[in-house]
C-alpha cells in the first residue's frame, strides 16, 4: 500500500487519517484581486496561523495566503505529538552559543506547549487533546542519557519530567523492546489538522482573511512589500514568510538554507477498546530514543498511529505501510495481521545546526522555518514571536534571530548524500549501543 495522493473526501489534502477526520472540510476562496491589509503571512500552517492569530487578537488587520489548504504540508499530517523543547538540548544550545542565550531560549522552551493547551480552551478547539508523554529507551545508556536531560531542564524549571524503571515501562506501553524511560507530563498530543483548523476559525472569527490555492508567486521585500499571486496581490505593511519545507523556490535565500524531510506514518483499523487501551494505558504519546526514532499513539476513535523512518530531501519509500509495519509489530507483535487503514507523509523543514532560522530579509519582511522534527510545540512559539515582533516588541525575536544559521554543505547538490551519511553513523551507534 503506498501513500495515495489526495484525500477521497477533502479534496486537495493528502489521504490521511487526518484529512478523513477533519471536522471542517470548507474550502477557502482562492484570491482574486488586490487587496491591503495590515499583515500578509505567507502558509497557512502552525507557525503562520499562531502569527496571525497572536496579530489578530492585537487588532491587526491580516490576510493569510495558503498555496493549498490549511494544515496542508507537516502541519496537518504530523505525529500530533506534543514534545517541549527543541530539536537540539539546551546544553548543546549553551557549547554552541554560550550560556545567556541558552537560558533565554530554555526559559521559552514549554510555551509552546503552553500555547496549544490555552488556545484549545480559549476557543473550544476540538482536537482530541490528551496530557502526557513517554520516551522509551532501549539501552541502559539511553536510559542515563535521559537521567542526564531530565537533570539540565530541571535546572530551567521544567518539574513535569519522571524517570520509569523497566519494571514500570508497562503503564505507559506494553511492549517489551524498552530499558525504561521518561515521562513528561507536561507532553500530550493532539489531532494536529483539526488544531490547525481551530485556529484558522479563531483567527477568521476576528476579522482575519485566508485564502487558499493562493500561492505566493512574487514576495517583493522593500519599503513597501506585497506579495503577488496568480490572480491577485496583498499590499501589507509587514509580510510574514512561514512557508517552511513547503516555501518552494519563492525566495531562493531561505529554500536554500533548509532542506525537506520526509516522515512516515500510518494507521490501524480501529481496535478493539480494550487491545488498544492495553497497548498504551495512560494514553500518554510515545517516542524512542534512537536518532531516527519512531513514535506513536492512541487516536481518539481506538486506531495505533505509528509513525517512523525519515527521507532526506522529502523522498518517499516506494511502499510505506511495507516500511513501516515491520517496526510497529517489533513493538507490538500482537497486531500481526491488522489492517492498515491509512498510510502517508508529509515533509518538515531541516537546518544544518537542527535550529530554527528565525529572522528578517528586509525592514518588513520577516520568516520562520527550520523547526527540523520538533514543529507542533516550536511552531506556536516562534508564530507569537513573529506577531510580538512586527507590534513593536522584537526582544524574544532578537535572540532567536542573533543565532548563526549555516548552509549545508555542498549546496543543495550535495546536502542529502552528506545528511544521510551522518544519519548512517548515529543509526548504526544507536544499533550498537554506543
Amino acid at each position: 500500500m503506498t501513500a495515495q495522493i489526495t484525500s477521497p473526501n477533502n479534496p486537495g489534502h493528502t489521504a490521511s487519517w487526518y484529512a478523513w477526520s477533519a471536522n471542517d472540510k470548507t474550502i477557502r476562496p482562492t484570491l482574486e484581486g488586490d487587496i491591503e491589509a495590515d499583515i500578509c503571512v505567507v502558509g497557512a500552517g502552525f507557525t503562520g496561523l499562531s502569527a496571525a492569530l497572536t496579530l489578530v487578537e492585537k487588532g491587526y488587520s491580516v490576510v493569510v495566503l495558503e498555496s493549498e489548504r490549511i494544515g496542508f504540508g507537516a502541519s496537518g499530517r504530523n505525529g500530533g505529538q506534543i514534545v517541549n523543547g527543541y530539536s537540539r538540548d539546551i546544553d548543546t544550545i549553551s557549547r554552541r552559543y554560550g550560556p545567556e542565550k541558552a537560558a533565554r531560549l530554555a526559559a521559552m522552551s514549554l510555551e509552546g506547549g503552553e500555547i496549544i493547551r490555552e488556545r484549545v480552551a480559549r476557543y473550544s478547539i476540538a482536537c482530541d487533546l490528551r496530557h502526557g508523554g513517554f520516551f522509551a529507551a532501549f539501552t541502559e545508556k539511553q536510559v542515563r542519557d535521559m537521567e542526564v536531560l531530565k537533570a539540565t531542564w530541571e535546572k530551567h524549571g521544567h518539574s513535569g519530567l519522571e524517570m520509569v524503571p523497566k519494571a514500570e515501562t508497562g503503564k505507559y506501553v506494553k511492549s517489551d523492546r524498552y530499558a525504561g524511560g521518561m515521562i513528561d507530563r507536561l507532553g500530550g498530543h493532539i489531532h494536529p489538522l483539526n488544531y490547525v483548523l481551530g485556529e484558522a476559525a479563531a483567527i477568521e472569527s476576528q476579522g482575519g482573511r485566508i485564502f487558499e490555492n493562493s500561492r505566493a508567486l512574487k514576495i517583493a521585500t522593500g519599503t513597501a512589500p506585497s506579495v503577488t499571486t496568480a490572480k491577485g496581490s496583498v499590499k501589507a505593511k509587514y509580510v510574514l514568510v512561514c512557508g517552511n519545507a513547503y516555501l518552494g523556490e519563492t525566495l531562493p535565500e531561505l529554500s536554500g538554507r533548509m532542506m525537506p524531510v520526509s516522515s512516515q506514518i500510518v494507521t490501524t483499523e480501529p481496535l478493539d477498546a480494550g487491545l488498544i487501551e492495553g497497548l498504551l494505558p495512560a494514553d500518554y504519546c510515545v517516542e524512542d530514543a534512537n536518532y531516527v526514532l519512531d513514535y506513536y499513539r492512541r487516536t481518539a476513535d481506538n486506531r495505533l498511529l505509528y509513525g517512523g523512518g525519515i527521507g532526506y530531501g522529502g523522498r518517499d519509500p516506494k511502499d510505506i505501510v511495507a516500511y513501516i509495519r515491520p517496526n510497529l509489530l517489533k513493538t507490538f507483535p500482537q497486531l500481526e495481521g491488522v489492517k492498515i487503514d491509512f498510510a502517508w507523509s508529509g515533509n518538515f523543514a531541516l537546518t544544518l545546526t537542527r535550529i530554527p532560522h528565525i529572522g528578517r530579509l528586509s525592514p518588513s519582511v520577516y520568516f520562520s522555518h527550520g523547526d527540523s522534527g520538533h514543529g507542533v510545540t516550536t511552531t506556536q512559539l516562534l508564530g507569537r514571536i513573529l506577531g510580538e515582533a512586527v507590534s513593536g516588541q522584537a526582544e524574544r525575536f532578537d535572540v532567536w534571530a542573533s543565532l548563526p544559521n549555516l548552509p549545508f554543505p555542498g549546496g543543495k547538490t550535495f546536502r542529502v548524500p552528506l545528511t544521510v551519511l551522518g544519519a548512517w553513523w548515529y543509526g548504526l551507534r544507536d544499533r550498537l549501543g554506543v
